[in-house]
């Protein structure tokens, strides 16, 4: 939906909600014109129902609106007597409706002196829980969301089953484009596997203002641009179109930002021509041939050279490693050759972007590229239009043909084309088991979710039992920083005593103070 669509339906949204409690606001000592002016018409309906007027903002944030809905709806009908659960039934499968019956056909009294405790154990339980799951969907959405690492592409910066907390508000939190879904899931709901939003309405893209641009080489969340599956990891092959919010959610370093050009020699990464210098932490990663004298590599071995993937073929292995741990292992009396395997260009790859026989690139030896920055122009041609096509087409929503050597935009003859929003490049360190953007190029902006900044949990599937599965060292740890991770767990339960000490503190002189009454 566009801004003016959305425009018109607030509108008449405001026009039903004042047909369907003109009259209450009547009965509740208000003027009934006070129901149909926007914004207005709802901080008198909070002094109506008792509720602060802070919740008003609540109900112009999208998905948490969803849910403060239904609770303002079973508010108002309690605010003139309807304390049944009937009553609250039909206020919220009616989407609110239930306001017209009261409003026209019962003759219902304001309860000016309404209780806010709930008259029952179980609604105060309800109650509870409702807010308890808005709170946690404002924080999921806007400020801080848990994330787990599945994949390996950031080994040794990131491991499989890393569990993160991922800031919404560096790079400013993206506001929901999705207007119907549960809330604190992604696309699919638990167990069931089922989509878990519907398609339309949508937002129009909106980003609150953050702290920081994305640096080069910062770790970084984003939703995969060219997802259509199911769900990850999915292998039922079924395409799903999905809204940009609901993409799978990504987690790699940001290598090239918009402006840069980009260059990989020999596995190397080069920035405008200068070799690229990654962070300390970060830990680069290429498979390896690795041939012994005969004998079989043992686990200690292996684990020496911090060795997490890789396959024995009989006479030699194949060996995922950094470069210092590749020439560490030369030396070992056991290996007679190490040899790291790299894909020369020259040889066209339909799974290389931009995926045009014009460009016969590898992994390992690819480009120059340009990254996009908003408001920068670019020529237009049969060489350059492989790179921006779906930039044109998709990211940036304009009607793109082709008709022979000429190019239209929007109907129009195009030799250049100015972009809208910033482009980032996204690798992972584990070169050779990373899809990245070598595959499918470019990550706009909008598509960027945020930066992970800490580690919570962090677990070990190959290891033996509980103690050894839990990488102790790596929890409460950050993501990004120089020299090695410092792990913050004791701090947190030092903190955590203090406050549960303090909270029963307040307590008993609380209970000391009401039994002195």
């Amino acid at each position: 939906m566009t801004m003016i669509e959305w425009f018109f339906f607030f509108l008449i949204v405001q026009v039903i909600h004042f047909l369907g409690t003109w009259k209450l606001y009547k009965k509740a000592g208000r003027k009934s014109w006070e129901a149909i002016i926007p914004i207005y018409n709802a901080i008198i309906l909070m002094k109506i129902i008792k509720r602060p007027t802070w919740w008003v903002l609540l109900l112009f944030i999208p998905i948490i609106n969803l849910l403060m809905f239904p609770v303002i709806w079973v508010e108002t009908v309690r605010s003139f007597g309807k304390y049944k659960t009937l009553d609250s039934i039909l206020a919220v499968v009616t989407l609110g409706f239930y306001s017209f019956y009261l409003n026209y056909i019962e003759n219902v009294t304001y309860v000016e002196d309404r209780s806010l405790k709930s008259r029952t154990e179980l609604g105060e339980w309800v109650s509870s829980i409702v807010f308890a799951i808005i709170a946690a969907t404002l924080v999921h959405t806007y400020i801080m969301q848990p994330y787990t690492i599945p994949t390996s592409s950031l080994e040794k910066s990131l491991l499989v089953g890393d569990f993160l907390f991922v800031s919404k508000f560096h790079y400013g939190a993206r506001t929901p484009m999705t207007t119907i879904a549960a809330p604190m899931v992604h696309d699919s709901l638990p167990i069931i596997g089922t989509k878990s939003y519907l398609q339309k309405p949508q937002l129009p893209y909106f980003r609150l203002p953050g702290f920081q641009d994305i640096k080069r080489n910062e770790i970084v969340v984003f939703s995969w641009p060219v997802d259509t599956v199911q769900r990850f990891f999915d292998t039922s092959n079924i395409h799903v179109k999905k809204p940009i919010d609901k993409k799978s959610n990504y987690v790699k370093r940001a290598v090239g930002i918009p402006g840069d050009s980009l260059e990989i020699r020999q596995g190397y990464i080069y920035i405008n021509g200068k070799k690229t210098v990654l962070p300390d932490r970060a830990k680069t990663q290429y498979m390896h041939k690795v041939v012994t004298n005969g004998q079989q590599l043992s686990a200690a071995t292996l684990k020496r050279y911090d060795v997490t993937e890789g396959r024995n073929f009989g006479d030699y292995y194949n060996l995922n490693l950094t470069d210092e741990n590749a020439a560490k292992l030369k030396n070992n009396p056991l290996i007679k050759s190490v040899t790291k395997e790299l894909t020369p260009a020259g040889n066209y790859n339909s799974r290389v972007f931009p995926h045009s026989p014009q460009y016969p690139w590898s992994d390992d030896n690819y480009g120059p590229i340009y990254i996009p920055k908003a408001g920068k122009t670019v020529a237009l041609n049969s060489k350059s239009l492989p790179f921006y096509k779906r930039i044109i087409e998709v990211y940036e929503n304009n009607n793109l043909t082709v008709n022979g050597d000429e190019i239209f935009i929007n109907g129009k003859k195009a030799t250049e084309y100015t972009f809208k929003q910033d482009y980032y490049w996204m690798m992972g360190d584990n070169r050779h088991n990373s899809e990245d953007a070598r595959y499918w190029g470019y990550v706009p902006f909008d598509h960027v979710v945020g930066k992970p900044v800490f580690i919570w949990f962090s677990w070990d599937t190959n290891g033996n039992g509980i103690s050894e599965k839990i990488r102790w060292d790596r929890l409460f740890t950050t993501v990004h920083g120089s020299g090695e991770p410092v792990s913050y767990l004791y701090h947190f339960l030092a903190v955590l005593a203090i406050w549960f000490g303090y909270s029963a503190y307040r307590k008993r002189k609380k209970e000391e103070k009401e039994n002195q009454i």
